[in-house]
């Protein structure tokens, strides 16, 4: 199953999504986040039984558009891990985004002039959260995750290594992607390719399952710092191939497009516009 966050008239609604260009409206629910607050919330979804709605790539709203957390890992694909020179993490790297950053899967990424000149690119597959989770063990793990996504995490290098911190260049306003819909747990399988396209040119690829720490081994990390609760989406990591470790350096120009595509679950793509 596949739900997506619709942008109408009316404002935004959840909705089951049937093909590629429609959709049926999980009536009562202003988003998917929204949604997932409810305890049933699948039996909710899958129940849902109006006219199907045909709808547009700009018409989808960033999957969950208000999650409470947003935990970013930094270093989780062995092949960044080696390109950017370092060691293989014991334990996973966290950071935050906040929800500030998010943007539809199709909307324009407007980047100010203080900060376009070390634009760089991350594909990432992204885990809703659907249950809390609290002092999770990996075994248990799966049964709090809702579904998956994909996350173009926009990032400004310069920024990011400014300092120790990484955040700085992590959050800038509605700079990533999220999206198109969430697949249900049941209708994706890791393995797939992940993979980066700027302009059209392949820059990332990387089976999903080359993660050093799963979606289970991560829930079972950050909920045992603090819960994880229904929306909150974990950022599970970017693999080799982005701009700032290549030599020369590249980054993303003004009206450059960058697009993620995850197998099994689609992709989004993001035009880059100079302010």
């Amino acid at each position: 199953m596949r739900l997506a966050t619709i942008r109408s008239a009316q404002g935004t609604y959840a909705a089951r999504v049937e093909s590629d260009t429609t959709v049926v409206k999980i009536d009562g629910y202003a988003n998917v986040g929204d949604l997932l607050q409810t305890e049933n919330w699948r039996e909710v979804a899958e129940s849902a039984s109006g006219e199907e709605v045909s709808f547009s790539e700009t018409d989808l709203e960033a999957v969950v558009p208000a999650p409470k957390k947003i935990v970013c890992v930094g270093l989780n694909y062995a092949n960044h891990i080696k390109e950017m020179g370092r060691d293989l993490p014991t334990h996973p790297t966290l950071f935050v985004k906040y929800p500030d950053a998010l943007t539809g899967p199709f909307d324009d990424v407007l980047v100010p002039d203080y900060a376009n000149s070390e634009l760089d690119w991350e594909g990432e597959l992204a885990v809703v959260i659907g249950k809390r989770a609290r002092r999770v063990k990996a075994a248990d793990a799966k049964d709090h995750i809702a579904g998956y996504a994909v996350m173009n995490d926009y990032t400004m290098r310069d920024y990011q290594y400014r300092t120790l911190q990484w955040h700085q260049g992590k959050s800038f306003e509605k700079s990533a992607g999220f999206g198109p819909w969430l697949t249900t747990t049941d209708s994706f399988e890791f393995g797939g390719e992940l993979a980066t396209y700027l302009e059209g040119e392949k820059m990332q690829t990387t089976p999903t399952d080359d993660l050093v720490f799963g979606p289970e081994a991560l829930i079972e990390y950050i909920s045992h710092i603090y819960p994880l609760d229904a929306g909150d989406v974990i950022v599970t990591g970017t693999p080799g191939g982005v701009g700032h470790a290549r030599n020369p350096k590249r980054y993303i120009g003004d009206g450059e497009t960058v697009k993620i595509e995850i197998e099994g679950l689609g992709h989004v793509a993001n035009k880059t516009v100079f302010e």
